[in-house]
């Protein structure tokens, strides 16, 4: 390696398997905490804000899991109506959220949802509402350990499809589009926003990417949303999400999807992969 190459491009052996393996890890974590070898729920969500989950907490919807052994979160199993998932808070940046995807599908995941506040680049709806992440930027480090380097990580075509017009009627505004993942936030320059907007990217936000690219290379079922919120505070009441802080729109959102996705995930992933 030289000086001039990026070490985030180099040594990178996509198709040869890891020596740390989160299985292993959490059989040790599980050993030294002393807790049961239990199944995580089938769907389960990463809520970044960690809003969704401080309002499911004042309803008494959302029950510590007694077996998950990550170090560094909680997980809550959450019950609302007919619909369960795992839920996790402050999932924030692309190589937290992936770590905790090794995890959640290690231990019984087989869908996992991801639900960012995220910035507005195009549009001219004012936020918030959500965008279903089609493809990301990979303007972040962890996708380039999963995947050869290219301009974005794509949500898989056959969840994609499963979505499309499934929020026609739902209470909320969702729309179909890009983002751009970032693992920097407050680099967001003028000249990069106008050259995405020129992309037609809709929103910035700091997971999707390196989760659409984890799904690709371990075939794993995962679906990002952006929550677009706000536009990057260059206007005076920014960053308002909604009633409780948007956590009934995204209790709808979830129950909309999880609702549609549910025949097609389960067991044989050859629903979504091929």
């Amino acid at each position: 390696m030289t000086e001039t190459t990026a070490p985030i491009l180099h040594q990178k052996y996509v198709e040869e398997e890891s020596t740390f393996l989160p299985q292993n890890l959490l059989r040790e974590a599980r050993r030294q905490k002393q807790l049961p070898d239990l199944s995580v729920p089938a769907v389960c969500v990463l809520d970044p804000d960690g809003d969704l989950l401080a309002y499911l907490q004042m309803q008494n919807w959302a029950v510590r899991h007694p077996g998950w052994a990550c170090y560094h979160t909680h997980l809550y199993t959450c019950q609302v109506g007919e619909t369960e998932f795992g839920l996790i808070g402050q999932a924030v940046g692309a190589s937290f959220a992936v770590l905790l995807a090794e995890q959640l599908f290690v231990s019984g995941c087989q869908l996992l949802l991801s639900i960012t506040s995220a910035g507005q680049i195009s549009g001219e709806q004012p936020p918030p509402y959500f965008v279903l992440i089609d493809k990301a930027v990979r303007d972040e480090g962890t996708s380039y350990h999963y995947l050869p380097p290219s301009p974005y990580s794509h949500l898989q075509t056959a969840l994609l499809d499963m979505l499309t017009g499934a929020y026609r009627d739902a209470p909320i505004s969702v729309i179909v589009g890009s983002s751009w993942t970032t693992d920097a936030p407050y680099r967001e320059t003028a000249t990069a926003i106008d050259y995405y907007r020129t992309q037609q990217v809709l929103a910035v936000e700091m997971e999707a990417a390196a989760l659409y690219a984890f799904a690709q290379a371990r075939r794993q079922a995962v679906v990002c949303f952006a929550h677009v919120t706000n536009q990057m505070g260059t206007t005076h009441n920014d960053f308002e999400k909604g009633e409780h802080e948007g956590a009934l729109d995204a209790l709808a959102l979830l129950q909309v999807t999880i609702q549609r996705l549910r025949p097609e995930y389960p067991h044989n992933q050859t629903n979504v992969w091929g």
